[in-house]
């Protein structure tokens, strides 16, 4: 846990709620520009009217952080960014074995981002023999039966999953039993899995269902309104 001088010490990712969690990294991106940018301080509402969200609730997020602010000043900049990567745990790189080495394997392979959020993709496997040892963005493809054994090897606590539907379970287990605490799921399937095995599923046809239904509803006209006597 990361302490600065005369603040209190951050919280962990498990002390705070989901949905403040999912709102760090929002925060964390305006900071940062505003860091490129060299300006020292900012404010919870300069912050909340950036992102389109409620000034109190801002401030009440920025407070679990444990960075406070100062009136009329803000919160200092590089404060700030340390204690939301403290918090949301990206101070310490994990490293994650990703199983899939198909169109969107390959696009996470190659997101550079990954490594700002504290995820390094140390290994990949996939079935395909065609694929055997070749590298992808610097990570080298290897065959599903050394799963098992390199995931031990590498003491790898994060599997990502990015194959066919009829796939992910066999691939999830294959993954829990090396070791591996939690599934980043990017398959359309909910995994079984054993207590003390974490979860977290990317559904795509889910959020384009939301989005495609968003806009089929904003398209529709408007009901005529009644005319007066």
């Amino acid at each position: 846990m990361v302490d600065f001088a005369g603040m209190e010490t951050p919280n962990r990712p498990d002390a705070l709620p989901l949905p403040t969690i999912r709102r760090y990294p929002a925060y964390l991106r305006a900071v940062r520009a505003r860091l490129a940018r060299g300006e020292a301080s900012v404010s919870s509402a300069a912050l909340a009217a950036e992102l389109g969200l409620d000034p109190v609730l801002v401030r009440k997020d920025l407070a679990m952080s444990g960075v406070a602010g100062r009136p009329r000043v803000g919160h200092s900049t590089a404060a700030l960014e340390a204690a939301l990567v403290a918090s949301l745990g990206w101070d310490n790189v994990s490293e994650a074995a990703l199983v899939g080495a198909g169109s969107l394997g390959r696009a996470l392979l190659g997101y550079r981002g990954f490594r700002e959020q504290g995820l390094a993709i140390a290994v990949a496997f996939d079935s395909d023999p065609a694929l055997d040892g070749l590298e992808i963005h610097g990570v080298r493809v290897r065959p599903m039966k050394d799963l098992v054994r390199l995931v031990r090897r590498l003491s790898l606590q994060l599997g990502i999953l990015t194959v066919p539907e009829e796939a992910a379970q066999p691939c999830a287990d294959l993954l829990v039993a090396a070791g591996v605490r939690g599934l980043w799921n990017f398959s359309p399937v909910q995994l079984d899995v054993p207590p003390g095995v974490v979860v977290q599923n990317m559904d795509l046809a889910q959020s384009l269902a939301v989005l495609s239904h968003s806009l089929e509803t904003a398209a529709l006209p408007s009901p005529p309104r009644p005319r007066r006597p």
